[in-house]
Parts: C-alpha cells; sequence; structure tokens
C-alpha cells in the first residue's frame, strides 16, 4: 500500500513562479527523489509519492503550510491504494493509489475544497473526508506567521517552544500565540486520529 499526493497551486498564474517553485522544489525533495517520487508539471501542478500512506496528511499539511507562509494555497488529493507499476517519472507509474488520486483530483474544485482523500473505501473516506473539512475551516485561513510556525514545528518535532522560538527568531509567548491562532495542537490531532485509521485500512 502507498499513497500519491496529486495537487495544483491556486492563481498559480498571479504569482511569479520563481517566489514558489524552488522553495516546493526543496520541500519535495525532502520526501523522496524527483522525478521517480515527485514531479512538478504543467508549470504548477505536482505528484508525490509517500511510500507510507500513514504520513500522507502530515505532508500535505507541510505543503499547504509552505503554500500559506508564501500567501499562497494548494489542492491537493491524497490517493491511496496499490502501485502495480514503478516507471522513471512518478507520472509514468500507476496503481490504485494513482487512480484515486487522480480520480479525486478532478472534483476538487467542483466540491469547492482543498484537500480530500479517497482509498476506494466508501467508509473511510466518508469519515476522513468530513473531518478534512473541518480542519480546513481552520488552514484554509492560516495567515502567513501562523503557517510558517506550522512547518517550522512539524519540521523540528523534538524542539522546545523556546527553540521553536528561536528558529522563528520570536519569544516563547508569541510561539504560544501562533500555536493558538494556528490551532495547531487540533490539526495534529486530525492527523493522529486518520494515521490510526490507515493502520486498519486494507485496499
Amino acid at each position: 500500500m502507498t499513497s500519491i499526493i496529486t495537487g495544483d497551486i491556486i492563481n498559480s498564474r498571479k504569482v511569479p513562479s520563481e517566489a514558489w517553485i524552488e522553495k516546493l522544489k526543496a520541500l519535495l525533495h525532502t520526501f523522496g527523489e524527483n522525478p521517480t517520487d515527485w514531479e512538478i508539471y504543467r508549470g504548477d501542478e505536482f505528484q508525490l509519492e509517500v511510500h507510507n500512506p500513514e504520513e500522507a496528511l502530515l505532508v500535505a499539511i507541510e505543503i499547504k503550510a509552505l503554500l500559506k507562509s508564501l500567501k499562497m494555497d494548494v489542492r491537493m488529493s491524497i490517493g491511496i491504494g496499490d502501485k502495480k507499476y514503478t516507471g522513471k517519472k512518478i507520472s509514468e507509474s500507476n496503481g490504485t493509489a494513482f487512480i484515486h488520486s487522480g480520480e479525486s483530483f478532478e472534483t476538487l474544485k467542483k466540491q469547492k475544497t482543498t484537500l480530500t482523500v479517497n482509498s476506494g473505501t466508501t467508509d473511510f473516506d466518508k469519515e476522513m473526508n468530513l473531518m478534512l473539512r473541518l480542519a480546513l475551516t481552520i488552514m484554509d485561513h492560516w495567515l502567513q506567521q501562523s503557517a510558517e510556525f506550522v512547518i517550522t514545528t512539524i519540521r523540528n518535532q523534538s524542539l522546545s517552544q523556546e527553540e521553536i522560538g528561536m528558529l522563528l527568531n520570536i519569544n516563547q509567548a508569541a510561539v504560544s500565540r501562533r500555536r493558538s491562532r494556528a490551532n495547531f495542537d487540533l490539526i495534529m490531532e486530525v492527523d493522529a486520529f486518520y494515521a490510526a485509521k490507515i493502520k486498519t485500512l486494507t485496499v
């Protein structure tokens, strides 16, 4: 079982690509190699394989936080399933994870949402997508400082609030405020719920 994130940058043509593309590439590179594990194509769309599906939502949250920290946003579909063929490029690979991701990605605009999951298992998908819609009422409204806090904290989970503050060049009280404003603990609870549910999933 694997997971595929298919995404596109919202209103990318309104922002010069140099403002975001290298930062997105750098983040994607921390999850795997280009082009076997990830690719950016058509200028503003991307695909990424997260080999452990339990980590896929957290990865999607990181990507969203990065774009929100740049005052941008992203639509993403997480597909969970198998991988039947591995190509030289991720765009040449296939399996149910790719199909599920692609199918849901095509419906994102119509559903007026920015993040969805599709495992092909109705009960799991219905429950998780309801939770994601609720979580998105927070994440879609992250401001730049909240998003910077989120991605810094996810990337440095072993650090204390004081150490996170040093990375962000703010004091501990400001860290607490940003944590609260981002509803970070609640978003991490949603991620933990997702990861636990994935363990029970057979696709």
